[in-house]
């Protein structure tokens, strides 16, 4: 299915970045919320003028006790004030915690009554047949056209948001456990020049990725998103009908004009 437009941009920016988002015309996600304990709605200090936007829930830390209804009055009376359009549930998967697939399910009805967007993760897509669920990009194998073509065949075209992810991974091979180590930019910047290695783009993952071989180790595998690789997926999203994706604010933070100004190029 190809549409003419590139899916809508929501930025995922901290508090001390609240104006980016609007200075690109996107739509800014507050990272300024979380699950704490009871369960109640922690938040960081955000001015009192903030309107508008998503707010983004996280649930670091919590202890998942407590009961449900009233953090979502909470929830709920936070998003009128604030006149958010959306709800992001950025609750980490598999970890599915009891008390947040009851919040989910109690915030889906309220929040399609008040016509507003309520985003989950896979894990808890059961929980809120109305909600947009939020499928990641990151891979470290196989292929996200056929990651995202059963998301889309699981919950239906209209339901499937992306989940960019400014993904920087150090592979020790063979990476049984599909995961490696964690890159900063500045991280990888220093490998790569120390190593200078032939740096190549995998279609299947939408990433660019290189090799290299340090002395009495075991040969290691970096995978890496910059700005090109990024425009590559959200063209892909376009091609497939995905109308919205998440983009968390980059590091480093010339990453998102180079990235919306459609000149990204891999990063040398």
């Amino acid at each position: 299915m190809l549409t003419s437009e590139k899916p809508a941009l929501h930025l995922l920016v901290p508090p001390s970045v609240q104006g980016v988002a609007a200075q690109h015309g996107l739509t800014p996600a507050h990272l300024a919320y979380r699950v704490g304990s009871g369960p109640h709605l922690f938040r960081t200090q955000l001015p009192a003028t903030l309107k508008g936007g998503i707010m983004v829930l996280e649930h670091r830390g919590f202890d998942g006790a407590g009961q449900a209804e009233t953090f979502c009055q909470e929830v709920i009376r936070e998003c009128a004030v604030r006149s958010f359009q959306g709800l992001f549930c950025d609750f980490d998967i598999p970890a599915v915690i009891p008390v947040l697939e009851r919040a989910v399910t109690l915030l889906a009805p309220a929040f399609q009554k008040r016509s507003w967007s309520l985003y989950v993760p896979q894990g808890y897509a059961a929980n809120a047949p109305g909600a947009k669920v939020v499928v990641p990009t990151a891979l470290s194998g196989g292929s996200l056209r056929h990651h995202l073509r059963e998301a889309i065949d699981a919950y239906g075209l209209e339901r499937v948001a992306l989940g960019l992810q400014w993904s920087c991974e150090d592979f020790s091979l063979p990476a049984r456990e599909g995961s490696g180590v964690p890159l900063s930019w500045n991280e990888l910047k220093v490998l790569r020049q120390r190593r200078r290695p032939n740096v190549y783009f995998s279609n299947d993952l939408c990433a660019h990725y290189f090799t290299y071989m340090p002395t009495g180790e075991s040969p290691h595998f970096v995978l890496f998103d910059d700005a090109e690789s990024m425009a590559k997926k959200l063209d892909l999203a376009r091609e497939m009908g995905i109308r919205e994706a998440f983009l968390p604010y980059p590091e480093p933070p010339e990453l998102l004009p180079a990235l919306l100004s459609g000149k990204g190029k891999e990063t040398p």
